[in-house]
């Protein structure tokens, strides 16, 4: 087995450029916003939480040109399955620290709203004429709203072919801070109306958003380093990559049955496959080794491939080789040629769903 880790394939590297790229953009729109923000929050709870939820969007895309660096080095004695590991802490880096803001944030808004504060907002002398400063403040969080949604949609595409879950963390992040920004404009909107509970019933809102998208990144991050089966960028479905590599294996004459299990890794995969060979058919090295380098070459992210030859299966992938053969036809494409998910193991994440739920 190769032990040197190839570079990403020519469009991936595009992609990442592009990627890192829109990254130090973001930084450098809430380095902007959170400025703007924090001049004219004054004691709107709904303001003070979409301030803290711009400080807290700065997590994903600093983790993210962090562990891209960090990914690049080469694999050590202490570290021989290499960094690429890195994504996934980050991963979790982000997560945590949305849940533990966002339950701060939640406790302080409801008990805001139960004790019945009424934020005072008052007005401000701007260029010689007295304005209310509400209007400043939706104003201001109007002008948050229109690049958060253009830098989510990129980065979903952008995190969709690098298979960076870090990235779709961060695009999903982008959502909440602009549904962060028009629920800060109807809590402040509201207490001009009259309405003193809005600003504090916006706040709620905000939090919870927050801790939702915490708790979400936060299990993923977690079954991603617990080494739970490869899924796709976002999590649904099970990658089909080792789906790719099963029918392709099944293909070769000196193997009799064959079972597969797949690691993410952050980015890219590990991927064992146990083979239990045809008696009468034995590989010999270079066998092996031509089975090896074409399983690498059906998708750009297995970049670690072990084929095992063994008696007969481990248990627990027996019945994951048994239903092979009952695929349901999909749409999922690898880099290289199309593959079918299998119900078995849609059955299988589903479950592992309802476990962690």
């Amino acid at each position: 087995m190769s032990t040197a880790h190839p570079p990403l394939p020519p469009a991936q590297q595009k992609t990442l450029r592009r990627a890192i790229r829109i990254e130090w953009f973001t930084i450098g729109f809430l380095a902007v916003a959170i400025t703007g923000v924090n001049l004219v929050m004054g004691s709107s709870q709904a303001m003070k939480a979409a301030w803290i939820e711009d400080l807290l969007s700065l997590a994903p895309p600093i983790a993210f040109l962090i562990a891209v660096r960090i990914i690049t080095k080469p694999p050590s004695d202490k570290y021989p399955y290499g960094f690429f590991r890195s994504v996934g802490v980050a991963h979790l880096v982000a997560g945590v620290a949305l849940c533990t803001m966002g339950a701060f944030l939640l406790f302080d808004s409801v008990t805001g709203l139960i004790s019945g504060d009424r934020p005072p907002i008052g007005s401000v002398q701007l260029f010689g004429t007295v304005i209310w400063s509400g209007w400043l403040m939706m104003g201001v969080m109007a002008l948050t709203i229109p690049l958060p949604i253009y830098f989510g949609r990129v980065k979903m595409r952008l995190a969709k072919d690098l298979h960076n879950k870090v990235l779709y963390a961060d695009a999903d992040m982008n959502k909440a801070d602009w549904m962060t920004a028009a629920g800060s404009i109807v809590g402040v909107g509201g207490i001009g109306l009259g309405y003193w509970w809005a600003d504090s019933a916006a706040a709620t809102f905000i939090a919870g958003s927050i801790l939702w998208d915490g708790l979400r990144n936060t299990r993923a991050a977690i079954t991603d380093l617990m080494d739970t089966r490869a899924t796709t960028f976002d999590d649904h479905k099970p990658h089909p990559a080792s789906d790719a590599v099963l029918e392709y294996l099944e293909t070769l004459p000196w193997v009799r049955e064959v079972a597969v299990r797949v690691r993410d890794q952050g980015q890219f995969f590990h991927l064992e496959a146990f083979i239990v060979p045809v008696d009468a058919a034995m590989p010999t090295l270079a066998d092996l080794r031509a089975a090896q380098q074409r399983c690498e070459e059906l998708d750009w992210k297995l970049i670690d491939v072990v084929l095992i030859l063994t008696t007969e299966l481990p248990d627990h992938l027996s019945n994951t080789s048994a239903g092979n053969h009952e695929r349901q036809a999909g749409s999922e494409v690898t880099s290289e040629r199309p593959v079918r998910a299998s119900g078995s193991a849609l059955k299988g994440a589903a479950a592992r769903w309802l476990a962690l739920g």
